[in-house]
């Protein structure tokens, strides 16, 4: 695609390409999906299985912490079970945030493939290691490791298919890829179902199954592409680096590139303002779900104890339904938000979200309508997430897209990984999930009111300059 761009001090304007393929136009009577390459399906299939990857080790742990804190703690202290696996989990979300933020910048500048491999294979060796912890404090210490290694992997697959897929269907490409993570999800849920009851050391063996993403960093090696837009842009950033160290002037656009990306996504005004509403509206999905939906699982076998069942298998079933819901919910926003805009699809899915959640909690008690209200909040409450993937890359010029990216998706989390622990206070001190669930849920009101004020992007070419 190409962009017009304006150059400093007026004349005509510049014309920069700014997509790694070559300009789509549809053909009518063509499927959308007929009109995606063999390389733009290979990133996809690359971003959704690293994605995939990290829902695996995220749900592994919501679904063992408890059984692994009832053999790490002291017997004396299993009433602070809630708590404990509250700290557990926020301090995996800590470790999220900062490696996160450190590997989008690292993607702006040792590329997008590249970073993508390093994450992959980071987490899963460290993964392997958590079967390996003897008290708590070493199982906290080594998930926080595992969040540090995940981080980064998010935001790299998501400029890389941005990049790559055509702007008509950019967001149908963000859904599929996050499909990936309730796919693991559901993967783990599954496991969990089998694995659960081969004995005491059941959630050291889940952690063990967390090493085999490793192996795919052997496909990607040569079977994915790396991003040319990507690859366009550092051969520039090269280029100017090198000629302001012989002393030329630089105009404008030759200054942003040689800023540090971080310090450049806050020095032009409009970056600025759209950071500062997309890092609150993210905030709003990320505490949401680390505070209310890590909850479902347990909530649910709760339910199912109280009326004699297994609470075990029936919060594998909880899983296995919420994470149905937020598969469709992560592909169904991005093919909405092609078709009807990011603005409208995004409000949706925060109001539905904020309205379903005491209906889950609180005003449904049958148990297997439990199951079905699960799936329909599933698709709300996690299928929001795909908002960013589908609209971020489209708010940030490349030179910083990584960076951009990376700061909105997990700065947020520097904040929401208090939300697990608070969420574990508030139902030790309520005496159960709903009154805690909803009113952490009033969080989602802040994506409803700032979805509004981000530019409509539906379409349109990745920015070259902003």
């Amino acid at each position: 695609m190409q962009q017009p761009v304006e150059r400093p001090g007026g004349g005509a304007p510049e014309v920069r390409a700014v997509s790694g393929q070559a300009p789509h136009r549809a053909e009518p009577g063509v499927v959308w999906y007929r009109s995606i390459n063999r390389q733009q399906w290979s990133a996809l299939l690359a971003s959704n299985l690293g994605w995939f990857f990290d829902g695996y080790e995220t749900y592994a742990l919501i679904l063992t912490v408890g059984g692994a804190l009832s053999q790490l703690l002291d017997p004396a202290m299993h009433a602070q079970i809630p708590f404990y696996a509250g700290l557990v989990i926020a301090l995996t979300l800590l470790g999220w945030g900062l490696g996160g933020l450190i590997g989008g910048v690292l993607t702006d500048y040792i590329g997008r493939k590249r970073m993508m491999m390093v994450a992959i294979l980071a987490y899963s060796l460290t993964t392997g290691l958590s079967a390996f912890s003897w008290n708590w404090e070493s199982f906290a210490a080594l998930r926080f490791i595992v969040g540090l290694a995940m981080g980064s992997e998010w935001a790299t697959g998501t400029a890389m298919t941005a990049e790559i897929w055509p702007d008509r269907h950019r967001g149908k490409g963000a859904g599929l890829m996050q499909c990936g993570l309730g796919t693991g999800f559901f993967i783990a849920s599954l496991v969990w179902l089998f694995m659960s009851g081969v004995g005491q050391h059941a959630w050291r063996y889940m952690y063990l199954i967390g090493v085999l993403p490793g192996l795919a960093t052997l496909w990607m090696r040569a079977g994915i592409p790396e991003s040319e837009q990507w690859q366009r842009v550092d051969k520039d950033r090269r280029e100017t680096l090198a000629r302001k160290r012989s002393g030329v002037a630089l105009d404008e656009h030759e200054q942003a590139l040689t800023r540090f990306t971080l310090v450049d996504l806050f020095a032009v005004p409009e970056l600025r303002r759209r950071t500062v509403i997309a890092v609150l509206m993210s905030l709003s999905t990320t505490l949401g779900w680390w505070g209310i939906s890590t909850w479902v699982p347990p909530y649910i076998g709760s339910v199912a104890l109280h009326a004699g069942l297994s609470a075990s298998r029936w919060a594998s079933f909880a899983g296995m339904a919420y994470n149905a819901g937020a598969i469709a919910g992560y592909i169904g926003l991005g093919f909405l938000a092609d078709a009807y805009g990011r603005k409208r699809v995004t409000f949706l899915f925060f109001a539905m979200a904020f309205l379903l959640t005491p209906v889950l909690f609180m005003w449904t008690h049958d148990i297997g309508l439990l199951l079905a209200v699960a799936c329909v909040t599933g698709f709300f409450s996690l299928g929001q997430y795909t908002w960013m993937p589908t609209w971020l890359p489209e708010l940030y010029p490349t030179r910083i897209r990584g960076t951009a990216i990376a700061f909105c998706f997990n700065v947020p989390r520097f904040l929401a990984w208090s939300g697990p622990l608070v969420a574990g206070t508030l139902i030790s001190r309520f005496g159960g999930y709903g009154h805690a669930a909803v009113t952490v849920g009033f969080i989602y009101l802040v994506g409803l009111v700032l979805a509004p004020f981000l530019p409509e992007t539906r379409g349109k070419p990745l920015p070259e300059n902003v």
